[in-house]
């Protein structure tokens, strides 16, 4: 950590508070989030769909609203965005420990939702524009600072709730405002100046910068390429935790094994993250990265799918061997492939937005893989349902491996054929 934290003080005061930043806000939003279901089902008594239309609204309005986060950024500036976040999202986790009213509630949890609309393409355009030339090692202590606050938040919010839910939600919400204080007086405000064209794109109208972006075909084929590494990842919070207590069952062990999932996947980002992307950068370009981090992603399942050939013993070190070593070595697997792709991943997105409109591209990239991980959410439920009817247990990780693979193939056809390379720059138009 000595030798992350000093390559970190050799960027810019702004690059170092974003990243910064970026930690604190997953600590305050790992702590709470992965508690509110338990509180408005057990605290509130609320019945299960309206649990799930409260945590759903909150990604429905953040998802939903990626775009238009990205467009005011790119339009008004990316620290105004990054402070009114910070300051929504304060607002909306301190009404979720006040408020019982189901409305209140759901305002709350979509002030929530916008909340990170607003910060996330606005701080990632933050830190390319600052980063500069380095913006991919910027990118690779930028996902260190990321997984370390989701992997300290939820101890923090697991001490904080068994005390009362209601503290977790407002110390959640202090640390948010301290943060939006801090960020007003220390965070330089910085707008889109870099970009190419005299005014980085503000003249045109939002249509037309949509209508544009949209027209960008290799952006969009790019981001339908990454979608499955987001299905992917997303499996250590679904898939990886529910094969765990299915062996494993509901009591101690299947708890601390779902445990062991997220502490495998968060340290070793932290301990591995900057070693990964350097090895990577010295040797290949960016389209190979992330070829090569999509197919170990795919890999990742093969370890489940192995063990659907091994009986399933009735109890002891064996049952309590085959419920959690394959599903770690998964995870393990997961947080390399994303460890190799993610800081080619942003920087990717940087270069074939031709360093334009980055928030808006980044909005929209948010949106349609969010979109791709709902859908391919749904298609792994149904699966690991069709898996457990049918007794067919490999069918789920030959159809996540497929898929890691298929995107690994789609990402290598992008990359060979140049789509992924910067696109010319367009020249300015002139002043008649």
């Amino acid at each position: 950590m000595k030798g992350t934290l000093a390559q970190v003080r050799t960027y810019e005061r702004s690059v170092q508070l974003l990243m910064v930043n970026q930690f604190t806000i997953n600590l305050g939003f790992y702590m709470l989030m992965p508690y509110l279901a338990a509180h408005l089902s057990g605290t509130l008594g609320l019945a299960g769909w309206v649990v799930g239309l409260v945590l759903g609204v909150r990604n429905f309005s953040q998802q939903g609203m990626f775009l238009v986060g990205g467009t005011l950024a790119d339009r008004f500036g990316y620290k105004p965005m990054i402070v009114a976040g910070c300051v929504l999202r304060t607002v909306g986790f301190a009404t979720l420990g006040l408020v019982d009213s189901l409305a209140a509630l759901i305002a709350a949890s979509a002030a929530t939702g916008l909340a990170g609309a607003l910060f996330n393409p606005a701080v990632r355009a933050y830190l390319a524009a600052d980063a500069g030339e380095r913006r991919v090692e910027a990118f690779a202590l930028f996902n260190v600072f990321y997984q370390a606050g989701i992997l300290l938040g939820p101890l923090a919010g697991m001490v904080l709730t068994g005390v009362d839910f209601r503290i977790t939600c407002l110390v959640a919400a202090g640390i948010f405002a301290v943060l939006s204080v801090v960020q007003l007086r220390a965070l330089p405000a910085r707008r889109a100046e870099g970009s190419r064209g005299a005014d980085g794109g503000r003249g045109e109208g939002v249509l037309a910068q949509w209508r544009g972006i949209l027209a960008n075909r290799p952006f969009l084929l790019f981001s339908g390429a990454m979608i499955g590494s987001y299905v992917l990842s997303f499996q250590v919070y679904l898939a990886l935790p529910l094969e765990v207590r299915r062996l494993g069952g509901e009591g101690e062990f299947g708890t601390a094994a779902v445990a062991m999932l997220f502490a495998v996947s968060g340290l070793a980002t932290i301990l591995g993250q900057t070693r990964v992307t350097a090895w990577c950068r010295a040797r290949y370009e960016p389209g190979q990265a992330l070829t090569r981090g999509l197919a170990v992603m795919g890999v990742a399942f093969v370890p489940l799918l192995a063990s659907t050939a091994v009986p399933v013993p009735g109890s002891g070190l064996g049952l309590w061997l085959l419920a959690a070593v394959p599903p770690a070595l998964a995870a393990l697997l997961l947080a390399i492939g994303t460890m190799i792709a993610y800081p080619f991943e942003m920087d990717t997105i940087v270069r074939l937005s031709g360093d334009r409109l980055v928030a808006t591209h980044y909005g929209l990239y948010n949106t349609i893989c969010g979109i791709g991980i709902t859908l391919g959410n749904l298609l792994t439920g149904a699966a690991l349902d069709a898996a457990r009817e049918a007794g067919l247990p490999a069918l789920p990780w030959i159809s996540l491996t497929v898929l890691g693979l298929a995107c690994a193939a789609a990402l290598y056809g992008l990359h060979r054929t140049g789509r992924l390379a910067t696109p010319a720059s367009r020249p300015d138009p002139v002043a008649a």
